[in-house]
């Protein structure tokens, strides 16, 4: 059994003063007759009358104490629950670099893809995840953790220019599987996003892609840009930032052969839906094994306190006004 209210039962405590009033009460009440002597009553032994007279101040505490139960509202809980659940362990490789800022995507293409790895990652409630950016260096932006709130805060922050500008494909790969390595997880996997083709780094994408197969990590690679030309952001001879019209250059080719080579998949990204597609798809690809059955079902159960509160009232009504009547 449990209660809907149970801070209603504090109200136990009145009977604390309300005993001990009863006590005060019948140790200074005493009924009184004019007699000349009462000495002839002395020896006269006590009647069973006169203690039952006290039953009448316990079965008024007990309908009070049905009363307090009634209004705590006695419930009673049917439910079963059977859960199977294996942990994931997944790093999202973020690129950071200039380009990301491109405005094929709206706002750009980092904005798009902060949103969208928010969604997932707060969809994932059971799996620890990890952020590392790269650009032409790596960083972990956010250890594994299961704390969602930590790792959406980072999302929100990260803003560019955090990193040396370029492309590390395979320092980012080689970062996410330094935090992976440890994992006791049977699953693992990296999701890396990038606009562009490694340029830069002292791992080199396909080493570090052979390293995560030995590993059993699998690596889900998203080349994210339109086909053709889009606005990329140029620095002006004042320091000014313009967006002019350049070709796409995303090296297909070697993310294909990273993603195949772990187990993983490759995407190719042209749009705000079509990355959200991407994300959605490794979401189910990457579905936490569960085995979940729930039933709940709550009811008041207050019936049987109610009867025993009439009961008990009605039990001291027909003894006060018949058996332990009083005499004026």
């Amino acid at each position: 059994m449990q209660f809907a209210h149970p801070h209603i039962l504090w109200l136990f405590l009145l009977f604390v003063p309300i005993i001990a009033w009863y006590i005060w009460k019948q140790r200074n009440s005493h009924a009184t007759m004019a007699l000349s002597s009462t000495s002839a009553f002395a020896s006269m032994p006590r009647t069973w009358k006169e203690y039952l007279r006290y039953g009448l101040f316990v079965l008024r505490l007990l309908t009070l104490a049905c009363i307090i139960i009634i209004m705590a509202r006695p419930q009673v809980k049917d439910s079963w629950r059977t859960t199977s659940t294996e942990g994931t362990d997944i790093v999202l490789a973020m690129d950071v670099s200039s380009s990301m800022l491109a405005r094929d995507f709206k706002p750009d293409r980092f904005g798009a893809a902060k949103e969208v790895a928010a969604r997932f990652i707060a969809g994932r409630e059971s799996d620890n995840i990890g952020i590392v950016i790269f650009a032409g260096e790596s960083l972990t932006g956010v250890p594994m953790t299961v704390d969602r709130t930590q790792l959406l805060s980072y999302l929100q922050a990260l803003d560019m220019n955090m990193l040396e500008d370029g492309t590390a494909i395979g320092d980012g790969i080689a970062t996410a599987l330094n935090r992976l390595k440890e994992g006791k997880a049977k699953s693992k996997s990296i999701i890396l996003l990038t606009d562009g083709s490694n340029n830069t780094g002292v791992v080199a994408p396909i080493t570090a892609s052979e390293v995560a197969k030995e590993l059993g990590v699998k690596i889900y690679t998203i080349g994210i840009g339109t086909n053709g030309n889009a606005p990329y952001p140029t620095r002006t001879m004042t320091g000014a930032i313009e967006f002019t019209p350049q070709p796409v250059v995303i090296d297909e080719s070697t993310l294909k052969t990273i993603a195949e080579s772990t187990g993983g998949k490759y995407f190719r990204a042209t749009g705000n839906k079509v990355l959200e597609e991407v994300f959605q798809e490794i979401d189910a690809l990457e579905k936490t094994q569960m085995d979940v059955r729930h039933f709940s079902h709550t009811e008041d159960d207050y019936m049987l306190w109610a009867w025993l509160a009439f009961a008990f009232f009605a039990l001291e009504l027909l003894l006060r006004y018949t058996v332990l009547r009083s005499i004026p």
